[in-house]
């Protein structure tokens, strides 16, 4: 008898596996970047203040909070992944995701109710940022168990495509209302219409992943008796080492992410003079092309093997990210789209291998747990703080380059990291090693 994790999957299955997976990714990142895009207009409405900057920084620091949840929701929905299955637990993250976002789009300003407005902002960001924690790395696995073994990152880079398409998607939207509402509308009601187009989206992702079946690498665990009963426990005894080396890969994925989708835009206003909309059509433009090159990226990875595309990404990143900052901050818009495209192929290169190498590190009786706990500690780390670490290190240095040198610095970091682990790209995910003796060979070489 063929056992699930051998079976070949139909390609009309994976073509709905892909969509049922990206719809939840594309909507937690379309909720994350709509609230940076709007967050001034978001600050007038929830921290009236007299002072703009306060207000503003207050704002920041709600949408800081969310990320401080994110490994919380990690540890939560990557336990019950690794318990009760990968298709359930997806149901429940895009449920609380969507309904969470759509709160937001319904919310009494501090003009209705004062003080219980801000309030009630920070818990349902809190609330959207715990189940963030479980949708990314549960995607991942969800998509990598149901694809065949040669082109894992192929199908794994339609994850990166749906993150980048929402950033896109939410920098079209929040231009277009900005464009066509006066600020009266905009402040009244049409900051809202961006927070419930997650309603409708997130019935249509609950809807296809409550459709699908269980994965084939799961099915195979249940069907051995060998789910994990205590899958954080296993996670921390039996993988440490690897949460670790994947981890210092994974702050470059975060870093050189945030900073082309998020701090970019802001740094080509500041250092390149830029205006608003010719930044955030500099930052639209490469979205578009980072999620194009994304299957290229799938190709090349499952062609080469995941230790040369880690260095790959890492040499690239190295070498473009000095002229990159340096074309960007000239004031001129072809050389500022050059820069920023050249960031691009790093950080697309970075997303795809991660998405794969997520899934390829752990077993599958601790692959949620362990692939989550990795994947939110980096990005809180290193992602969450980008922007403000980039701000603090161009006011320290009086350098408009000193963000490129810290990149760098991570960049031989994630490289070192993710040196250390072994090939993945063509093993089965079923028979993935359970010890620390699959990364501690690696680490003495």
């Amino acid at each position: 008898m063929t056992s699930p994790s051998t079976e070949q999957v139909s390609p009309k299955t994976l073509r709905k596996v892909i969509i049922a997976a990206g719809i939840g990714n594309f909507v937690e990142w379309f909720d994350f970047a709509v609230y940076g895009f709007l967050a001034t207009t978001i600050a007038q409405q929830f921290f009236p203040s007299g002072d703009a900057s306060v207000a503003l920084l207050k704002t920041f620091a709600v949408f800081a909070v969310a990320f401080a949840f994110r490994p919380l929701g990690g540890i939560f929905f990557g336990m019950l992944g690794d318990r009760i299955g990968r298709k359930r637990t997806l149901a429940m993250t895009i449920l609380l995701m969507a309904g969470a976002t759509t709160l937001i789009g319904l919310l009494p300003t501090y003009a209705a109710i004062g003080v219980a407005a801000p309030i009630l902002l920070s818990l349902i960001r809190c609330a959207q940022g715990f189940s963030a924690g479980g949708e990314y790395a549960g995607a991942c696995a969800y998509l990598m168990e149901h694809a065949p073994s040669d082109k894992r990152a192929w199908y794994g880079s339609f994850v990166p495509v749906s993150t980048f398409s929402a950033f896109a998607a939410a920098a079209v939207v929040a231009y277009a209302l900005e464009a066509s509402l006066s600020a009266e509308a905009m402040g009244s009601w049409g900051w809202r219409l961006p927070f419930l187009i997650a309603a409708p989206l997130g019935l249509v992702g609950l809807y296809l992943r409550w459709k699908l079946d269980e994965t084939p690498a799961f099915q195979a665990v249940k069907q051995e008796h060998a789910v994990a009963h205590s899958p954080l426990k296993e996670t921390l005894r039996n993988h440490g080492a690897a949460i670790c080396c994947l981890g210092a890969f994974v702050s470059l994925t975060a870093l050189s992410f945030y900073m082309f989708t998020t701090y970019f835009a802001t740094y080509l206003q500041v250092a390149g003079g830029l205006s608003r909309a010719m930044a955030l059509l500099v930052s639209l433009i490469a979205l578009i092309f980072a999620a194009a090159i994304c299957p290229l990226a799938g190709l090349y990875s499952d062609r080469v093997g995941r230790r040369v595309t880690v260095m790959t990404a890492c040499a690239l990143l190295i070498v473009v990210v000095y002229p990159s900052f340096l074309m960007a901050s000239s004031g001129s818009f072809t050389a500022s789209i050059v820069g920023v495209m050249l960031l691009a192929v790093g950080a697309v290169l970075c997303g795809v291998v991660t998405a794969a190498l997520l899934s390829e590190t752990f077993p599958t009786r601790t692959r949620y747990t362990a692939s989550a706990i990795t994947y939110n500690m980096a990005y809180t780390i290193f992602g969450g703080t980008a922007p403000l670490v980039a701000t603090w290190l161009i006011s320290t240095t009086g350098s408009n380059l000193s963000p490129a040198f810290y990149l760098i610095a991570v960049a031989l970091l994630a490289l070192a990291g993710g040196l250390a682990l072994p090939e993945t790209s063509r093993i089965s995910l079923h028979d993935v090693g359970t010890k620390e003796k699959d990364v501690a060979p690696m680490l003495s070489r």
